[in-house]
């Protein structure tokens, strides 16, 4: 089974928008904290916002997509995303920015969830993980462009100009699917029923327990990366000392690791079993975080032990998002859309707590973000429990 590459490209711009409005204006929270006369959790709020209106997004957008097809929602927020970006350019107070921030997470929902449900559509099994994978491989570039790019970004505009760039890559990922994504799903394929039909298929898509174990497993370790995302630029400025050139290079470095241990893991798969590499994942991801916990706890965390371990984390992650995703969606190959929005969602807010929390503790301490890494670590240890065993894929029904 192949897949164009262009289309493959096209998805990945899509999905390239989120972890870089996620991430590019990380270097200016400090600035923004002054600017916006507020504090760290204040500031953490913006990015909260973001990924409870990516929740929400996915929620409505997956099964719509299921509905009516994927290209018409994927444009229509594709659209709306763009001009909400723009608007947070120009956002007056920290108030109108949350809003904002809100709606780009919503409108931007659609690439990330219609994204995956086209996928779904074109390819399954090991061609399915390995589009996964170069979906995962290729995101990677965005820790390491936007915090880089974001510090360049505020150094000579403030950051106000980071969203102009981020409205910039928005419109340039619609594009992309105005001119390289088809219809995926044939009419005849699509859900017919109003609401009754979509809760009807989010509760068979729930119903099947492994599907709902590698969903929860996949969630959680993402919390764990929004655990970092949230407190990164704290713990490298205030705890670690580092300046705002130094503390952009960190960031690279981190999104350097994870797009070589996602195109190393890409080439994995078929040579093992994916339910193997993500208990290895998902394993590592906990005695890893335990120990930033320990070192953080014990005053011993330095700049050489605290980038080593997150290295550790970050390549343990990547191990349960390549495997965890395609395996969950493969249980419910009928409702990709849905079954997507359902993960997509999940993630969304679990990352949503996971980023305010590290900031509960003030600027000065790196426990509560450890120590929030290490319990959603656990959690997903716990949850990859539910995937054992369970029947035959089941096909949700319109």
């Amino acid at each position: 089974m192949r897949v164009p590459r262009v289309l493959t490209a096209a998805l990945v711009l899509l999905a390239f928008v989120t972890p870089l409005a996620t991430d590019m204006y990380l270097p200016a929270f400090p600035q923004m904290t002054d600017d916006l006369h507020t504090d760290a959790s204040g500031i953490q709020l913006t990015l909260t916002s973001f990924l409870v209106g990516m929740g929400l997004g996915q929620l409505i957008l997956g099964p719509l997509s299921d509905r009516f097809g994927r290209r018409v929602p994927l444009l229509v927020g594709g659209t709306v995303c763009v001009a909400a970006t723009a608007l947070c350019a120009l956002a007056p107070s920290l108030g109108w920015l949350v809003v904002l921030r809100f709606v780009q997470g919503f409108s931007g929902a659609a690439g990330v969830v219609i994204g995956r449900a086209v996928i779904s559509d074109v390819a399954e099994g090991e061609t399915a993980a390995r589009m996964f994978g170069i979906l995962m491989t290729l995101m990677g570039i965005a820790p390491i462009v936007a915090p880089v790019a974001g510090g360049a970004v505020v150094a000579g505009t403030g950051w106000h100009g980071v969203f102009w760039v981020l409205a910039a890559s928005s419109l340039l990922a619609l594009l992309g699917a105005v001119f390289a994504v088809p219809e995926s799903l044939p009419a005849a394929e699509r859900h017919k029923g109003g609401l009754a039909t979509t809760l009807k298929t989010a509760r068979e898509v729930l119903g099947d327990r492994p599907y709902l174990g590698y969903t929860l497993t996949f969630g959680f370790a993402l919390a764990v990366l929004f655990c970092y995302v949230g407190g990164a630029s704290f713990l490298l400025q205030n705890i670690l000392g580092l300046g705002l050139g130094e503390t952009s290079a960190a960031f690279a470095s981190v999104g350097i690791v994870s797009t070589v241990a996602s195109t190393v893991i890409t080439k994995l798969v078929g040579r093992f079993r994916p339910e193997a590499m993500l208990r290895t994942g998902v394993t590592v991801m906990l005695l890893s975080s335990a120990a930033l916990c320990a070192a953080a706890v014990t005053d011993m965390l330095g700049l050489p032990l605290a980038l080593g371990l997150l290295y550790v984390v970050f390549v343990a992650i990547c191990l349960v998002t390549i495997n965890a995703a395609p395996l969950a969606l493969g249980r419910v190959p009928r409702a990709a859309g849905t079954g997507s929005a359902v993960l997509g969602t999940l993630q969304s807010v679990l990352s949503a707590v996971a980023a305010p929390l590290v900031g509960v503790g003030g600027e000065d301490t790196a426990v509560p973000m450890f120590v929030c890494m290490t319990v959603f670590a656990a959690l997903s240890v716990g949850t990859l429990r539910l995937a054992r065993g369970g029947a035959a894929p089941r096909e949700a029904t319109a």
